[in-house]
């Protein structure tokens, strides 16, 4: 059967429409009124008002026979068409608000997307399994670009030292532990301190690294400097350096298991030790997209020890 939603269209209302193709399959006003729900006189007046909207008759009527008129013939399969995509707009949205179906981009840094993103996609994915997730996995200020240039409508990373136009919902803080080869003479340390990892090689993630700016400034109150030996763009390749004996190096802690895997040993940091809040970036006074706001929800609600960092 037919709906009867209120949607305008220039001029024309949904109704009218339906009112109209009913009429035009049944060439009668008594059955059209039953396949549209509709009483005879609102039936009547809706083919008035869609007539005068259009400026003409659309039917020629007697006490004995309804027809099209030529203009209603020419209307017929044009109102059919917007019927159509009336009502594939109004499924599509409802499916978009409903979550039946849709598409969300997040950008995570490595150290997130390694670690905890991937759990938090598996309980979104269980709860919203129609919606597709597209992953952008950039260093910690490629996200923020991101979020900020619309490209993505959610970011995980380090808190921004300036927010600007971007909101931060915190997650956890995360600690930066000492990365060290597991055969080394540190490995069977249970902590270390700064001055002892600057006797080594340094792999180094490189700049605009967040973690790399974090360490320079607190070497840097400590007028301690680490010797830069190596250099990557990615945790995982700074992981297999350190676990081949070229350096050591710092990293956040959310990192450990992947650090220990590849054959390294993390070790806790002595004073003065770094920490930097993880969390959420968005942008603020903009409205999140259904998908985006359920995705943002999932995470808040995921259990950060789950992940074993």
């Amino acid at each position: 059967m037919l709906g009867l939603g209120l949607i305008w269209c220039n001029g024309m209302t949904l109704k009218q429409l339906k009112a109209f193709l009913a009429v035009a399959q049944t060439l009668n006003f008594a059955a059209a009124s039953e396949l549209v729900f509709l009483s005879r006189p609102a039936l009547s007046l809706a083919i008035k008002e869609l007539e005068a909207s259009l400026g003409g008759a659309l039917f020629t009527r007697s006490t004995r026979k309804v027809a099209l008129t030529p203009e209603g013939k020419l209307f017929l399969p044009m109102a059919r068409r917007i019927v159509v995509d009336m009502e594939n707009a109004e499924d599509t949205m409802r499916h978009y608000f409903t979550l039946k179906s849709g598409k969300v981009g997040i950008a995570a840094m490595p150290s997130v997307s390694a670690t905890l993103l991937p759990g938090m996609l598996v309980a979104f994915q269980r709860r919203y399994p129609d919606v597709h997730v597209a992953v952008h996995d950039v260093i910690n200020e490629q996200v923020l670009d991101r979020v900020r240039s619309h490209e993505v409508e959610v970011g995980l990373c380090f808190a921004p030292e300036f927010l600007g136009e971007l909101a931060f919902t915190p997650l956890y803080q995360d600690r930066f532990v000492a990365v060290v080869p597991g055969q080394s003479e540190l490995a069977g340390a249970s902590s270390l301190t700064w001055a002892q990892l600057c006797h080594y090689p340094f792999v180094a993630l490189q700049r605009p690294s967040v973690v790399r700016s974090l360490i320079e400034q607190q070497l840097a109150l400590t007028h301690q400097r680490l010797e830069v030996a190596f250099e990557s763009h990615q945790l995982s390749t700074l992981g297999k350096m350190v676990a081949s004996g070229l350096g050591v190096s710092i990293v956040p802690s959310i990192c450990i298991d992947d650090m220990q895997a590849l054959g390294c040993r993390c070790l806790a940091l002595d004073e003065p030790k770094i920490a930097r809040g993880i969390g959420i970036v968005t942008l603020a006074d903009t409205s999140l997209s259904a998908a985006a706001t359920a995705l943002v929800e999932t995470i808040r609600q995921f259990d950060i020890t789950q992940t074993g960092g």
